[in-house]
């Protein structure tokens, strides 16, 4: 008969070698070498960034199973999945042939004002895509607006035009092409608290655009994915994302990403296992920032000044073990700012 201290040493011994199921989400737009670039992964680049997938040996998975396994800790690895926003004709010619040859699933976030518009897919692409084993398309809005509610615009108006945009895209997806999936990707990335209701309300996942995996700690309607345009999917950078750790800290206590005071103040508790002297945090355009520890374990994360830009994000990292990271990124938001 086992004594109670084994018994505890071997749960403690399970505990502590299980690794967290996490998943990372790659997030794309147009994969092309003739599209702007700041939104465009380049088609040599794209094709080394698979090829790194697969010499790690991750798997990669459908995007709405793979969030739901992450967030319950039922797979033992890393996994992946490929997702790209507002479903551009070079997704159809050139990255779905890519990901049909190594047998990738993917998920395409339409804005459906914009099919059969230049650039982008048409209907019958798009049904024939959606025909495909592994593809999986959802909803990015019906116009691709800024969907935060705007400063000093009526509740009632605010209400009205998101569920024009939420619904009349999810309506017609499903009257054109049959499709009802519950995960909806925020046009820019952007998103506040009231809006984040609304896709609880609906039952979807919500997805952004401010890295870092997909963990248990990780709140339904702000997920993270890593953007892969060129100026940030450079192999050199990929790998450490690619094994990256969700951050062990409740992302649905996080902060509104509406900035109230520029430049906002980040607090969060570091977990008992990590400490602040290896704690590294980044601010979008001012490279590292300093950390500051208060009390009862938690930490304070503010940039040395104010930022001039609609969106903005501070990243921080822990190591893992391993030579992997814990990643956590908040994305803010300066509703102030001109819409771009």
């Amino acid at each position: 008969m086992l004594t109670k201290n084994l018994v505890f040493a071997l749960l403690t011994f399970t505990l502590s070698t299980s690794v967290q199921a996490d998943l990372v989400v790659l997030q794309y737009h147009h994969v092309s070498d003739a599209t702007p670039p700041s939104t465009s992964t380049s088609v040599s680049l794209f094709e080394g960034q698979l090829q790194m997938i697969e010499d790690l040996g991750l798997e990669v998975v459908p995007l709405l199973a793979g969030t739901r396994d992450a967030r319950e800790e039922s797979r033992k690895e890393n996994t992946v999945a490929l997702t790209f926003d507002d479903a551009y004709e070079s997704v159809y010619t050139t990255a779905a042939p890519m990901l049909a040859d190594r047998g990738y699933p993917y998920t395409v976030f339409v804005n459906t004002n914009a099919v059969g518009r230049t650039g982008y897919m048409t209907w019958d692409q798009l049904e024939e895509l959606a025909s495909r084993e592994g593809v999986t398309l959802a909803n990015h809005s019906t116009d691709h607006g800024h969907l935060a509610r705007k400063p000093d615009e009526p509740a009632d108006q605010w209400q009205q035009r998101i569920e024009h945009s939420l619904d009349g895209a999810q309506r017609e997806l499903k009257q054109r092409l049959g499709v009802d999936t519950p995960m909806f990707a925020y046009p820019y990335g952007e998103f506040d608290s009231t809006l984040e209701e609304q896709i609880s309300d609906q039952g979807w996942y919500g997805y952004s655009q401010h890295s870092g995996p997909i963990g248990v700690h990780s709140a339904p309607t702000r997920l993270p994915r890593f953007p892969m345009a060129n100026a940030y999917g450079q192999l050199g950078s990929l790998k450490n994302k690619l094994l990256s750790r969700a951050f062990p800290v409740e992302t649905a206590d996080l902060p509104d990403g509406v900035i109230t005071s520029n430049p906002p103040v980040l607090e969060f508790a570091l977990p008992e296992t990590m400490t602040p002297d290896r704690l590294t945090c980044f601010a979008s355009g001012m490279g590292r920032i300093e950390i500051e520890t208060v009390e009862d374990g938690m930490v304070r994360v503010q940039a040395p000044e104010a930022f001039s830009s609609r969106r903005f994000r501070y990243n921080c990292t822990h190591p893992a073990g391993d030579g992997r990271f814990y990643w956590l990124s908040q994305p803010w938001l300066d509703l102030s700012q001109p819409e771009n």
